[in-house]
């Protein structure tokens, strides 16, 4: 019985069927498998499928397996995974949070094989803002599958002017929009607040209107937090609550399906706080939102204002939205890089190209988005021309602790438990203890 065991647990070793991490199939093929929160599964005609079936086709000797997880605790289910072996050859991970400096030692130097795939000059393909946040020491341990914009609101131009609004230019005409909205019946300035994600979105882009370099300065501790301008930001960021710019109950409501379905697919909200990767609402199948953004006559507007009073409008955020990863552990990195090649190149073509799931990360890439409509067309090029020109820095804040202290504050502020001075004191002391 004994050597009946050992024969099993040999021939199980030598099929890799007890590996958690890359293996081969019993029709000679190596099985890799892709974990991500991002691209979606919602469907059969997601372009996730088309991309892998393409890949699979050129690649016949490699196998695939997809792994959906849904973004609410991705990052934390990824890590259990990670620690305990059963990590996938290939991951997303966002670079705008702090993972993915808290992964790095389930992050494999990929410098190697990009010299190997793509030359010594592989640094020219992607956009130079892209690299810069998947680098560390001259090492890259990601590839940015496609960069995003956040700090954005998207307008309903017909349901505003149903009520004699325009899209606000500042936050004085925000402030009295929404007071009309709400007078008539409607919801303002629709916030997915309980995502505290979207929270700091929006902050940040306050905040950089307010004054970027104090508020980048803050983060990387060579200024405090507790400057004029970022208190001035949790000012406003309160007052949006209090009076009345975001809807009641925000903090209670996701943008996703809550907030993003009112407005996509139900067409019953006039004004949402979302990012530039809102833009695939003008290609995605789904007969709901068909609806609503090709009717005759729609007018959509991606927008910014001038939430300071200055006279200038705020700066977006930029970061690659997904950033692929490889597993140290893998015991198929040919096969998973040749993977990751395929998303960053044909991937990033259709993802991007054709479905508007991102904007570009490579620096060689020129949208030609076929029958996009022509108000597609107008907020594309208002998203590429603030991508350009109107950057403030990168997305989010890479240092867990403070990030998870600005969010908390930002959550206090909106519920009313602390003031704007207070907010930027408890940042403040968690900044002064955060390692850089």
């Amino acid at each position: 019985m004994k050597k009946s065991v050992l024969y099993l647990l040999v021939l199980a070793l030598s099929l890799g069927l007890l590996s958690g991490c890359g293996a081969k199939t019993g029709e000679g093929k190596t099985t890799i498998t892709f974990q991500t929160w991002n691209p979606a599964d919602y469907g059969p005609d997601s372009p996730i499928y088309q991309i892998i079936d393409s890949f699979e086709k050129e690649n016949p000797d490699i196998h695939v397996k997809y792994v959906y997880t849904n973004s609410v605790a991705y990052q934390e289910h990824m890590r259990v995974e990670l620690i305990d072996g059963d990590g996938p050859d290939v991951y997303g991970i966002s670079s705008g949070s702090s993972a993915f400096d808290t992964f790095r030692i389930f992050e494999e130097d990929l410098t190697p094989f990009c010299e190997k795939v793509w030359g010594e000059d592989w640094k020219e393909k992607f956009l130079d803002s892209c690299l810069e946040s998947v680098s560390d020491d001259g090492k890259i341990y990601g590839l940015p599958l496609g960069q995003t914009y956040a700090g954005y609101m998207w307008a309903d131009v017909d349901m505003l002017k149903q009520y004699g609004c325009e899209v606000p230019a500042n936050y004085q005409e925000m402030k009295k929009t929404c007071q009309t909205l709400r007078e008539n019946g409607q919801m303002p300035l629709a916030i997915g607040a309980k995502d505290s994600w979207m929270n700091l979105d929006m902050w940040m882009s306050i905040a950089a209107d307010c004054d970027k370099d104090a508020l980048y300065d803050a983060i990387e501790g060579k200024a405090s937090f507790e400057s004029e301008p970022i208190i001035e930001s949790f000012r406003i960021w309160q007052d949006c609550f209090t009076s009345g710019v975001f809807q009641d109950k925000a903090v209670k409501m996701p943008i996703y399906d809550t907030i993003h379905e009112m407005f996509q697919r139900d067409g019953k909200i006039s004004m949402i706080t979302n990012g530039s990767w809102a833009m695939n609402m003008y290609t995605v199948s789904d007969e709901r939102t068909r609806a609503v953004v090709d009717r005759e006559g729609a007018d959509h507007d991606v927008f910014l204002i001038d939430w300071n009073g200055d006279g200038k409008i705020a700066p977006v955020t930029a970061n690659p939205d997904v950033v692929l990863c490889m597993n140290p552990e893998s015991r198929h990195k040919e096969a998973a890089f040749r993977f990751m090649d395929y998303l960053v190149n044909e991937g990033q073509d259709l993802l991007v190209d054709q479905y508007l799931e991102y904007m570009p990360s490579r620096a060689d890439m020129e949208l030609s988005i076929q029958g996009l409509s022509k108000d597609g067309r107008e907020n594309l090029n208002v998203i590429i021309e603030n991508g350009k020109n109107n950057v403030a820095g990168p997305r989010g804040i890479k240092y867990e602790d403070l990030s998870l202290a600005v969010c908390h504050a930002l959550e206090e502020l909106a519920t009313g438990k602390i003031t704007p001075e207070e907010a930027a004191g408890q940042v403040e002391r968690v900044s002064k203890e955060t390692i850089r």
